[in-house]
């Protein structure tokens, strides 16, 4: 795992270029604190800069910017080829074994582009990455990103007229080291943060700078400043073929073969020249990624996990059982809320953009732990989107099916009167039907639910089911929110059902922009190296081929999600040490607003400084806060986003309102 940063044209003066390179690179040397490298070449106005984190090939052979046998590709690489070895195979006519330099997967990429060309060569590949490459014949440069967007890749040209640069980077606080960033905020892309509680899509909170989408590659030049875009790979396509073309085997058939994918998923990421371990909660998806690495080593697997001593969030007893089933060597932290809130200060130099999924600081505390023993930890994200494991998938199905049978103006007249009983007299009348046993906190569930009975789509309910500020535009003052495949219709997704469409948004949204966006952070904030073996995409093309009822099905009158997933893992680990409630990883963000953060927090939302700083309508932010702090009501995932920007702001002064 690395980092890299870059620019092409502007204006080159003395030693102005080497030196604004080493600044963007120093901003990023967290993600490579190994060895630092730089190519320039002044004739094409380009600088590629990179910080290593050393994984495969620890000797000098895989330094980078790596420049090609040939001379004609320079490369800045991040990520992991897992099958590079076998591309190694593939380029036998065109390579000697003793023409390789090393057994680095940057060299192997290298000789793929001289031999196939960028776009082959990627789509021959099996792997996490972003990387720029610069042909030194056509004189463009390449940015690309793996398939499912494990790696971030910013860029955008800032300034004008001669003085234009293309900046591009692994992160925004790389781009920001360029004298010629300009740093105006976004308030369009402010507002898709409001809603999602991460800026998502390929906006980012700067103007004129952009993500580079999921499997995409991105061709500029000064010759041609508009970039062109390719798609190599598409969730939505691998969806969209995976319904059509379904696995017709039995459900024996079916674990089998997604075993044997898994298993070969995971060997392939325990490629490592480092120290190696895992994530592990204790749930289905972790205790699937261990138990298959186990299987496959000939010694303890290392593994860590993070407890909590507030019951509702610890889930390190049942880490510790499926651990010591395994036979791992587990290494597990009881966090105190006193380290747990020492975290909330770093989180804006962690996140370059403002970032609000609360989870961000218990991944944070395990990637921390982790680091102390290994380079490198896999985890067991991606499982529910790919596996139905999120409970809100079929409540929004089950609730569209009834709410469409209800005529709209029946449906207003309900959600106004939820609306117009409080919470607390909700939660009492609630008290006396089975609700108060299925539910807590019935009355800010039914108050969230009056607000999407309105709805006009099962995808219009699930929008508003996934939003945290339903109405952005009213709280962020100047600003417009985009499109995004959440409220665009995307006819690929159109012979998917309701509740397949959801798991297929998420992939494209709430997967690359919130949940591997919050690890890939917290871990490069600590040099670790994370690895997520469910996002191999021939496994996610798989997936989507399985019939639904492989993935959620009624067994025994229980509705069982990840079913295919849980038969590969009870093959390991005994059903009785994983069947239990889901659990969120979490920490108590509602009861700390009240206590310990409560005087950080009213600084950061007093009605003065919301005015002064001009982002923010001060009022609905105001009337969450009293009521939150007052016990009312919980606002936590409404305020933690207004709190999270409003930190990452302080830590960006001076920008331009």
């Amino acid at each position: 795992m690395c980092g890299l940063a870059g620019f092409l044209g502007g204006q080159w003066q003395g030693d102005s270029a080497p030196q604004q390179l080493r600044a963007m690179t120093d901003a990023i040397a967290n993600r490579g604190p190994d060895s630092d490298g730089q190519w320039l070449d002044a004739d094409a106005a380009i600088g590629l800069g990179h910080r290593r984190l050393a994984i495969v090939e620890l000797s000098g052979a895989g330094a980078q910017p790596m420049i090609s046998t040939t001379g004609r590709y320079v490369l800045a690489f991040n990520g992991e080829i897992y099958n590079h070895m076998d591309l190694r195979e593939g380029l036998g006519r065109h390579r000697r074994p003793a023409d390789w330099r090393g057994h680095s997967d940057t060299e192997t990429l290298l000789a793929g582009f001289d031999a196939w060309g960028i776009r082959a060569t990627v789509e021959r590949s099996v792997g996490m990455f972003a990387f720029s490459v610069w042909d030194r014949k056509t004189r463009t440069l390449t940015l690309a990103r793996d398939r499912l967007g494990e790696k971030p890749m910013y860029y955008g040209w800032q300034g004008s007229g001669r003085a234009a640069v293309f900046l591009f980077g692994s992160e925004l606080k790389a781009l920001r080291a360029h004298p010629a960033f300009g740093a105006q905020i976004n308030r369009d892309a402010l507002c898709l943060f409001m809603r999602h509680n991460s800026v998502g899509g390929h906006h980012s909170i700067y103007e004129g700078v952009h993500k580079l989408l999921p499997g995409s590659l991105l061709t500029v030049s000064q010759a041609a400043t508009e970039p062109v875009f390719q798609t190599y790979w598409s969730s939505a396509e691998a969806a969209q073929r995976g319904v059509a073309q379904r696995f017709e085997g039995s459900a024996t058939e079916a674990v089998d073969a997604l075993e044997i994918l898994l298993k070969k998923a995971v060997h392939g990421q325990m490629m490592a020249d480092v120290p190696l371990g895992a994530f592990l909660s204790g749930g289905v998806d972790s205790s699937t990624v261990v138990a298959l690495m186990q299987s496959q080593s000939s010694r303890p697997v290392k593994t860590f996990s993070i407890g909590f001593h507030e019951a509702a969030y610890n889930e390190a007893d049942h880490a510790k059982a499926v651990a010591q089933h395994l036979g791992t060597e587990h290494t597990e932290l009881y966090v105190t809320p006193e380290q747990a809130l020492s975290v909330i200060p770093k989180l804006p130099g962690l996140y370059c953009e403002p970032f609000a999924d609360s989870s961000q600081i218990p991944t944070f505390l395990v990637s921390q732990l982790a680091r102390r023993h290994v380079t490198v930890s896999l985890s067991g994200d991606a499982g529910d989107e790919l596996f139905c494991g999120y409970n809100r998938y079929v409540l929004t199905a089950s609730l569209w099916r009834r709410l469409s049978a209800v005529p709209m103006p029946l449906r207003r007249t309900v959600a106004r009167g939820l609306t117009s009983l409080s919470p607390e007299r909700l939660n009492r009348i609630a008290a006396y039907t089975p609700l108060a046993r299925r539910w807590a906190n019935v009355g800010d569930k039914l108050h969230k639910g009056a607000g999407v009975m309105t709805a006009g789509s099962a995808a219009e309910l699930y929008r508003g089911m996934v939003s945290h500020w339903p109405h952005p535009e009213g709280l962020v003052l100047g600003g417009t929110e985009p499109s995004t495949a959440l409220n665009t219709p995307i006819p690929a997704l159109s012979g998917l059902s309701d509740v397949e469409r959801m798991m297929a948004l998420d992939l494209q949204t709430y997967l690359p922009d919130d949940i591997l966006t919050k690890v890939d952070r917290a871990a490069m904030g600590v040099s670790l190296e994370t690895r997520v073996p469910f996002l191999d995409h021939r496994v996610v093309e798989f997936v989507w081929q399985l019939p639904f009822e492989y993935k959620r099905r009624n067994e025994n009158g229980a509705n069982t999600s990840k079913w295919a997933l849980r038969q590969v893992l009870f093959r390991h680990v005994p059903k009785a040490l994983i069947e239990r409630p889901k659990m969120g990883f979490g920490v108590p963000i509602d009861s700390w607003l009240r206590g310990p953060l409560r005087p950080w927090a009213e600084d950061l939302l007093s009605e003065a400084r919301l005015k002064r700083e001009g982002f923010f309508n001060p009022g609905p932010i105001r009337k969450k806060w009293a009521e939150h702090v007052s016990g009312q009501r919980n606002w936590q995932h409404q305020l933690w986003c207004v709190l999270m920007f409003q930190a990452w702001l302080a830590e960006q002064l001076p920008v331009t309102p």
